[in-house]
């Protein structure tokens, strides 16, 4: 538990910041900027596709469903997979949560690594694809818009300061309740698993592996790409294995491969850009966090590495300042009220409105349909987000609501069932017409 405390206290500052970042950059950016440059199959969209992807906030499940609607929408296949490569593994969330945990050296590598990758693997899904990994280009004026606020915000004429102030709101119910909520979870899970780490696992247990590094990159290859692990959840179980002996190296392949490799990446890529681009997507990601592991081992001072560990160890037996107790208490209000008072909500409206309506298709009054779908595949408000927006791109609905608990949609239009279900199924999702 005492580990537990100084581990949160430590990231609580930074993790509120980088929340923040990531909110601002979802309010203030438009979505159309990410998908438009992205349609042909060259270095360039590759380039760009993982600089986009390197600040975003996106966890390796709500990473999917995203990259999922940038193919549909124009992206290359190459442009695709440097996002699926390049994002997960980064955002300023997990940057900055690596800055003050492990140091300013493993802060710079991790995106750099990332960079690296996913030009690689996007530049070899393009020379083995050729044009066959080439997207739609899709105008601006049609790309679809979930909530259509930007033409809402257009068609009012609102004053300047009513729509920045309507962006700030924006900015921070997303970092703060729907982010947190996505990745709040994996965030708590790893850092009690960091604390078990420190409880039960022996202070030398990984010395064995000091003078052979890649013995114990491929233990943590095998261990990290089947689990789970987001950017920032993975970050206190590296700090806890590095202090039980793992070297640096191994400790980026675990922040590499963790949170790229999951099995929900490997088969929502396996199952819309096929087994080829598969094959690439992995030995890249285990190429590079390789690579990158073996250059750090033997190529820089291990100095670099362990000297901000030591310091923070250090720093665990003196009181923590007003400040970072103040940042802790209210990160954990957050997480309280993002992973359980508002999921309680949610599942109440839920049922509410489960209650007032039927399961199967009816007919209003303006011959328009309601119907159910229930969506299997959704793991965050990422991946709520993006159903959402798949399904008002489908011509001839009007309004979609989509319940991230019960997995279910509530379409209203005059639509096709199979184009829904199509929509859906193109961003990796699996339906089911109720």
């Amino acid at each position: 538990m005492y580990q537990f405390i100084n581990l949160v206290q430590e990231m609580a500052p930074y993790l509120l910041l980088g929340f923040l970042l990531a909110g601002v950059m979802h309010a203030f950016i438009p979505g159309y900027v990410y998908s438009k440059y992205l349609a042909k199959p060259n270095m360039r969209s590759v380039i760009l596709a993982a600089l986009f992807g390197i600040p975003l906030p996106l966890c390796s499940c709500g990473v999917l469903p995203t990259a999922m609607s940038l193919r549909r929408e124009g992206a290359s296949k190459g442009a695709t997979v440097s996002f699926l490569i390049a994002t997960p593994q980064t955002g300023v969330d997990s940057i900055i949560a690596t800055f003050s945990l492990m140091g300013l050296p493993f802060a710079i590598i991790r995106p750099i690594a990332a960079l690296a990758t996913a030009l690689f693997g996007g530049e070899m899904v393009n020379l083995t694809e050729g044009n066959k990994g080439a997207g739609k280009i899709v105008a601006k004026n049609d790309l679809p818009h979930y909530d259509n606020r930007e033409k809402q915000c257009n068609g009012e004429r609102k004053k300047a300061s009513e729509l920045f102030f309507g962006k700030i709101k924006e900015a921070l119910h997303y970092a703060y309740i729907d982010m947190m909520g996505s990745v709040g979870k994996w965030l708590v899970i790893g850092l009690s698993v960091a604390g078990l780490i420190t409880i039960f696992v022996p202070d030398t247990y990984f010395e064995i592996f000091k003078d052979n590094s890649l013995t114990s990159m491929l233990l943590v290859l095998c261990i990290s790409i089947p689990m789970y692990l987001c950017a920032t959840g993975s970050i206190p179980i590296a700090v806890a294995l590095m202090m039980k002996g793992l070297t640096p190296g191994a400790a980026l392949v675990l922040l590499m491969a963790g949170p790229a490799c999951s099995m929900a990446s490997v088969l929502v890529v396996s199952k819309v850009m096929g087994r080829r681009t598969l094959v690439v997507y992995l030995f890249s990601i285990i190429l590079g966090a390789i690579g990158f592991g073996l250059g750090i081992d033997y190529l820089l001072p291990r100095e670099w590495f362990i000297s901000n560990l030591v310091a923070n160890d250090v720093c665990c037996e003196t009181e923590r300042s007003l400040f970072a107790s103040c940042c802790a208490i209210l990160l954990c209000v957050l997480l309280v009220n993002a992973l359980v008072f508002r999921r309680f909500r949610n599942k109440k409206e839920c049922n509410i409105n489960q209650n007032n309506m039927s399961s199967v298709t009816n007919i209003n009054s303006n011959n328009k349909m309601k119907q159910t779908f229930v969506i299997d595949g959704m793991s965050c408000n990422h991946c709520r987000m993006s159903a959402e927006k798949a399904i008002l791109s489908v011509k001839g609905v009007t309004s979609v609501s989509v319940d991230l608990n019960s997995k279910k949609a509530v379409v209203e239009g005059e639509f096709s069932l199979e184009e829904v279900c199509k929509a859906i199924e193109e961003i990796g999702f699996t339906c089911t017409v109720l």
